[in-house]
């Protein structure tokens, strides 16, 4: 094995500067921001992940608990609470979806508390047997409406995306929707798409997101609530990867790789597909450096546009031709 040598921080390599509409409010000492969305729904960031939360005379109802906000969370319940002259008590946890980075800290609210989910939020937690993400007693197929002491939540599935139990929230009564993984208001999605695994599904949500009529976008990540025009924004995005990646499969010509490496046809392909990627991922880094956050982080924008690729060949049959 090859020894690791840390690598210092001059010698790792600069990036363009974060745009200052992609930032979120500043940090409390304890290393977490809590704010209102409308009226008595509440959302908490550490800067890199987000969850929120309903007041109400009954209890709390908390969405997603994501571990590295941890124990922040119930600090700002707490702060929140007193600060309003409401009960801390969490009553209910709402699963977004199965994922550990979102859920990890569900244990913390005591065994007493209401957990509710997707129906295959329930089977992927069971199989994934996890003491921190107890899997929900309430589970629905479709859709699933909360109400407790004159609030309403609607929660609804239109099918795999990011995940496969990841699942609309919204607030009709505080002008809000929280969408999570889906798109990272003022940033590109990470590697693959946010690491989804359907990927017409992630594609498509975003619309489905824009269908319902809300003000304030709870997106599970970063430093800022979202707009409308940030999922806009995002969409623009993916449908320029989208463009650029059928582009550049009806460009590049795989012949050249399969006469280099002959019988070694998976060398082969990891060349084709890798010229295909590079070719799809180069417009778009030029055109969103400086617009959203991290669009010069290549790597990015290259792996999710390998994912769009793989899936426009896979799902959608681009590029498949008919032995004659």
């Amino acid at each position: 094995m090859t020894a690791y040598t840390p690598a210092t921080a001059d010698e790792l390599r600069d990036y363009a500067p974060v745009p200052p509409s992609a930032l979120g409010p500043e940090l409390s000492e304890q290393g977490y921001h809590v704010g209102r969305v409308e009226r008595n729904l509440f959302w908490v960031t550490d800067g890199t992940y987000q969850s929120a939360f309903l007041l109400t005379d009954e209890g709390v109802v908390l969405f997603d608990a994501p571990p590295t906000i941890g124990h922040n969370l119930r600090r700002a319940v707490d702060e929140i609470a007193a600060a309003e002259g409401a009960t801390n008590k969490v009553t209910h946890l709402v699963y977004s979806h199965h994922h550990a980075d979102h859920a990890g800290a569900a244990n913390l609210f005591g065994d007493d508390v209401v957990r509710i989910g997707h129906e295959d939020s329930r089977r992927l937690l069971l199989r994934d047997n996890d003491p921190t993400r107890p899997a929900p007693e309430v589970t629905f197929a479709q859709n699933y409406s909360l109400e407790l002491a004159g609030e309403r939540v609607e929660l609804a599935f239109y099918g795999p995306n990011h995940s496969p139990d990841n699942i609309f929230i919204h607030f009709p009564d505080h002008d809000a929707l929280m969408l999570v993984d889906i798109v990272n208001p003022g940033w590109v999605p990470i590697f693959n798409l946010n690491l989804s695994e359907d990927v017409p599904g992630y594609i498509d949500a975003p619309a489905k997101a824009l269908s319902y009529p809300w003000k304030h976008y709870i997106g599970g990540h970063l430093g800022r609530l979202g707009t409308r025009d940030d999922i806009e924004l995002h969409k623009h995005y993916i449908d320029d990867v989208v463009e650029a990646s059928k582009e550049a499969l009806g460009t590049v010509d795989p012949t050249p790789y399969f006469v280099k490496y002959g019988p070694n046809v998976w060398a082969a392909v990891k060349g084709y597909l890798g010229a295909v990627t590079e070719l799809a991922t180069e417009p778009v880094v030029a055109k969103y450096t400086g617009v959203l956050a991290s669009a010069d982080v290549e790597e990015f924008t290259y792996s999710t546009a390998f994912m769009i690729v793989q899936s426009m060949r896979l799902d959608l049959g681009a590029g498949s031709q008919v032995h004659p």
